[in-house]
């Protein structure tokens, strides 16, 4: 489990292309330092097993399913990525409930900067509509996000200088892919009315 406060931003170095998947060697100087194999890692918001590391960089394998469902499978060499590792039994919770498990990939559709704050608008697939409320939580690229604005069609975050900072944010432009992870609180209660029939 993670909690959405992205440790730092890390940088793809290399991709390796098998039958099997997409393996990716990673840059981050914090996260790297003290992993073990098998350790879970969030890549942009994608929970990761750790197979390989060294002091300043780590190696993921992607499965064919990952590919298809993030943009993982696109990244290259260069590319920034948002690094959290999991969150230990005993540390705080500053985030919220996030899992790895992303719900979809969404665009972002306008970046615009509000005196020294900046505001993120991203698509909203009708399908994850009902998990996104006003003031609730999401996880935009691993990030633990408060839902400013929603429409049908969008829904806008606030992000202040430092979560800009830290994170893959300051690279992203309309039209960028961001993986989206809604609410998994949200998706229990809905689980729990339609198993009691009070969801019909």
């Amino acid at each position: 489990m993670f909690t959405g406060i992205v440790e730092e931003s890390g940088e793809v170095r290399e991709v390796t292309v098998t039958e099997e998947g997409r393996r990716l060697r990673i840059a981050g100087e914090t996260v790297a330092a003290d992993l073990q194999r098998g350790q879970s890692v969030s890549v942009s918001g994608v929970c990761l097993t750790v197979e390989d590391h060294d002091p300043g960089w780590f190696e993921v394998f992607l499965a064919s399913e990952t590919v298809e469902k993030t943009y993982l499978g696109a990244v290259e060499a260069g590319d920034p990525v948002n690094l959290e590792r999991a969150m230990p039994a005993d540390g705080r919770f500053d985030g919220h409930v996030v899992q790895g498990h992303v719900d979809g990939t969404v665009t972002v559709g306008a970046v615009r900067q509000v005196g020294e704050d900046w505001e993120y608008e991203f698509d909203l697939p009708a399908d994850l509509g009902k998990y996104v409320v006003d003031k609730g939580s999401v996880a935009v690229d691993g990030i633990s996000l408060t839902v400013a604005d929603r429409d049908e069609e969008s829904f806008s975050v606030a992000i202040i200088p430092e979560t800009r900072a830290v994170t893959n944010l300051s690279e992203k432009e309309p039209g960028d892919p961001v993986h989206l992870e809604v609410d998994v609180i949200a998706k229990y209660a809905e689980r729990l009315l339609a198993d009691s029939g009070l969801g019909d």
